[in-house]
């Protein structure tokens, strides 16, 4: 999806960062949902000082129609909580895992279906 500098109409800035590393993380997350989205400011950071430097940061955008859906995917994606659910232990080798976790570290058994 092409985008001009000027044309945001019909988008919406979804994040920013002042690290690119981290606006393309969360591009591919959107991407894995199925959310496509554009980059502003990518090359921009070179004008800081000129503009204010939070001005330069690069910027995530998305089309008005997906943006309360990747909003709530950024939000998630940022947010400090663990995944919820029990602790569980690896049928092959008696390991103890985290619930988000789907196979054993040690011996590469698959979780139990529960």
């Amino acid at each position: 999806m092409a985008l001009g500098k000027s044309s945001h109409q019909g988008m919406k800035r979804v994040y920013t960062a002042q690290s690119i590393t981290l606006v393309h993380h969360m591009m591919n997350v959107l991407e894995n949902h199925g959310i496509a989205s554009v980059i502003q400011n990518e090359d921009i950071y070179m004008a800081a000082g000129e503009l204010p430097v939070i001005d330069c940061w690069p910027e995530l955008w998305v089309a008005d129609s997906d943006y309360e859906r990747a909003k709530e995917i950024v939000d998630t994606a940022l947010s400090d909580e663990t995944t919820p659910g029990t602790l569980w232990k690896c049928p092959g080798c008696g390991e103890e895992h985290e619930p988000q976790f789907t196979d054993c570290w040690k011996c590469g058994e698959s979780r139990p279906n529960q």
